[in-house]
């Protein structure tokens, strides 16, 4: 007789590998356009996909603007991991919020739900029109524009990295509260059973629950907030420029022999948010197993 552990965990492998042959064509798919654009995209970098000329292997695109390369990945990786704690804290306590709140719990969720659809374009311009040093803050609070912090295009990024926060927090909550289900309620209902204190279950049963989602959901907000264009544009100083948007001028300027340096940028972009995948995934794994 097979032992009921051996039974699970070939019932387990089976639903894996079912799962697997399910999702193969969508993922060759995905890997196949999307290898083939980061390879011409490093292929340009390096010079041997030019616009103009001979192809030639070489790291110009690289060192031709190191200083401003180095700049703008400072810029980026500040934005980014400011957006994606703020986010994840923010997101986090909605969740619990929704986790938590009986009758309002709808209008919680429906507040999330509404923050999802506004884009992120209409939000910058949003954002805008309200932190800058003649937004609707500045006049609601009866501050001079001269003594206003400079919130939109300053020396800091806080507008940008408010903006981003405000979106993805929603986007954090709901996949976290996805994730605790029923489950969280039972636990909730032992654990009270018990003589828990609510700050005990949150940290015993409803952290552990949610760090999966936690995680997975922090690793999108970082990589689309490396990655975009138009909140840093609207909303950022003209120099250091973020990663995308120093991307985006080079390549669509009238300067043609700038793409390979446009390139680059967009390589070391890449890269970043490739390393911040090989850093989490294997986190997320392990947490998930944990649970």
């Amino acid at each position: 007789m097979t032992p009921p552990l051996t039974r699970t965990a070939h019932l387990r492998a089976g639903r894996q590998s079912e799962g697997a042959r399910l999702v193969a064509p969508a993922v060759i798919l995905i890997v196949a356009v999307t290898g083939t654009a980061i390879g011409a995209v490093v292929a340009t970098s390096l010079g041997l996909l030019p616009l103009v000329g001979q192809p030639r292997l070489s790291a110009d695109g690289f060192t031709a603007l190191a200083g401003d390369l180095r700049a703008a990945t400072q810029e980026s990786l500040l934005i980014a991991i400011a957006a994606t704690l703020l986010a994840a804290a923010i997101g986090l306590t909605i969740a619990t919020t929704i986790v938590r709140a009986g009758h309002g719990v709808r209008l919680v969720v429906a507040l999330a739900v509404t923050v999802l659809t506004v884009p992120h374009l209409v939000g910058a311009a949003a954002t805008g029109l309200l932190l800058s040093d003649v937004g609707l803050a500045q006049r609601w609070s009866g501050i001079s524009p001269a003594s206003w912090p400079e919130l939109v295009g300053g020396r800091w990024p806080w507008a940008t990295v408010l903006e981003l926060a405000w979106k993805e927090s929603a986007f954090v909550a709901l996949v976290v509260t996805a994730s605790l289900g029923r489950r969280y309620a039972d636990l909730r209902e032992v654990s009270v059973v018990l003589g828990a204190a609510p700050r005990a279950q949150w940290w015993r049963v409803l952290l552990p629950l949610a760090a999966p989602a936690l995680a997975s959901s922090s690793l999108i907000v970082f990589v689309y907030s490396l990655g975009t264009y138009e909140v840093a544009r609207l909303l950022g100083r003209a120099y250091p420029e973020p990663l995308p948007v120093m991307a985006y001028r080079l390549f669509t300027g009238i300067d043609v022999t700038a793409r390979p340096q446009a390139a680059a940028t967009a390589v070391v972009a890449t890269g970043l948010a490739l390393s911040a995948a090989a850093i989490t995934l294997p986190l997320v794994r392990r947490l998930g197993a944990d649970r």
